[in-house]
């Protein structure tokens, strides 16, 4: 009696069991999948969206490869929830125009392995437009003008060359105004001009040149000696007065160093006093008689008294 009691309770707890382990996997939800867009050409891309998927409780890996006709790996994805999870696939090349079927495969061992249909359609053809002509506009050749001017011809005339002349005027008369005297230079245009064509020892000399350097020095010489200096202007003449230190009767030339050389000629003349002398003496001794003469008679008056 007792053993039979003990075999129900047993059987009983049995069955509770099988019960309860029966229980959840009849009650757990149907795989499905669901692939958008469902249909593109080669190289396009879909998202694949998995649930009712539930992993191995001892799976550490929650990796999932997306297959295309359940041989070829075109993704992968991610189970992130309990039993759902997403990833993304690419429409391998050389897929055939028509339906194909996509499926999520974890990489541990699952309740199922979803899958859903894919559509490849045609390669969409690309029309390029050309872009529109633009019209080119050509500018205008730029023409040069080049004028070239005839030359010019100068004429420089010959400057007209006047020579000199020398006047030379001989006066015996002492008491008339002498003439002026112009000597032809050694060089250049200029002139040395003297205010006088003789003179005695003693009588003013004014000696005016013309046709020096402008603003030169001049330097006056007769018979190696030094008789004025003066400094032309600036026009180049100059007039300065002329002085002997030795007197020497006859025809002295003066010359005019002033940058070119300038001659002029002067006549000194020493003018004899023989007749003046010989008066001056006659009444030198005249008054010296008569004063003789007047001491005598005082003296003769003053021997009259006394006798």
């Amino acid at each position: 009696m007792r053993s039979a009691g003990t075999l129900a309770l047993l059987g009983a707890l049995a069955y509770g069991v099988t019960a309860l382990v029966a229980a959840p996997v009849s009650a757990q939800q149907q795989a499905t999948a669901v692939a958008s867009p469902d249909s593109g050409p080669v190289g396009s891309t879909f998202t694949l969206t998995w649930s009712g998927v539930y992993l191995d409780p001892d799976c550490s890996n929650r990796a999932v490869q997306i297959l295309w006709d359940g041989k070829q790996v075109v993704g992968d994805g991610w189970h992130w929830g309990r039993n759902n999870g997403s990833g993304t696939g690419t429409v391998p090349a050389g897929a055939s125009l028509g339906g194909h079927r996509v499926t999520a495969r974890p990489v541990c061992t699952a309740s199922s392995n979803p899958t859903d249909s894919f559509t490849v359609t045609p390669t969409p053809t690309t029309t390029t437009t050309p872009p529109p002509v633009v019209p080119t506009t050509t500018a205008p050749p730029v023409v040069t003008t080049t004028v070239t001017r005839p030359p010019v011809t100068t004429t420089t005339q010959p400057a007209a060359t006047t020579t000199p002349t020398t006047t030379t005027t001989t006066t015996t008369d002492s008491s008339a105004p002498p003439a002026s005297t112009t000597t032809k230079p050694f060089d250049g245009d200029g002139a040395l001009t003297l205010d006088k064509d003789n003179i005695q020892p003693g009588d003013p000399l004014t000696a005016t040149g013309t046709g020096c350097d402008p603003g030169s020095s001049v330097y006056l010489s007769s018979l190696g000696e030094n008789v004025g200096t003066a400094k032309a202007d600036t026009s180049g003449m100059f007039s300065t007065r002329v002085e002997f230190t030795t007197i020497q009767p006859g025809r002295h030339v003066i010359r005019a160093d002033c940058g070119v050389v300038l001659v002029g000629s002067v006549d000194i003349a020493l003018t004899s006093s023989t007749s003046g002398t010989t008066s001056t003496l006659v009444i030198l001794v005249f008054f010296l008689l008569v004063g003789a003469l007047l001491v005598r008679r005082q003296f003769a008056g003053l021997f009259t008294k006394r006798t």
